[in-house]
């Protein structure tokens, strides 16, 4: 069972070492860096991070918002983690879904998000 990082800036000028440093401060044994906007659909790093991993091991990240493009992508990867066997550890928001009161946190935080976006929808449609 592995610790496996992945890391994320949007731009070349963007420092990962806040990030890098965290990720291997948790004991992260590989960390796939990424340098690409989130909203990209295409993310090699990622995708790479995600054929490395193997059921057991763990994807950690220092915050959701590096890993998912929008929280309805973001539910997807973890859904496919889940399936998989994989768990997901955001360092910053204290979600770790190897757990389950991590598992609950997440989806509840899912929920969440998903409800306020619907929301807004429907405020425009209306408004």
């Amino acid at each position: 069972m592995a610790a496996v990082g992945y890391a994320r800036v949007s731009t070349r000028e963007q420092n990962l070492d806040g990030q890098t440093d965290a990720l291997e401060a948790a004991g992260c044994e590989k960390v796939f860096i990424e340098h690409a906007s989130g909203v990209l659909a295409k993310r090699p790093a990622l995708d790479d991070a995600l054929e490395y991993l193997r059921a057991g091991d763990t994807l950690v990240v220092t915050k959701l918002d590096r890993l998912g493009r929008s929280v309805r992508n973001l539910k997807e990867v973890v859904d496919g983690l889940e399936k998989q066997g994989i768990g997901l550890k955001a360092l910053s928001q204290g979600i770790d879904t190897t757990t389950p009161g991590g598992r609950l946190f997440f989806h509840m935080l899912a929920a969440i998000a998903e409800f306020e976006h619907d929301l807004i929808v429907e405020r425009t449609k209306t408004g």
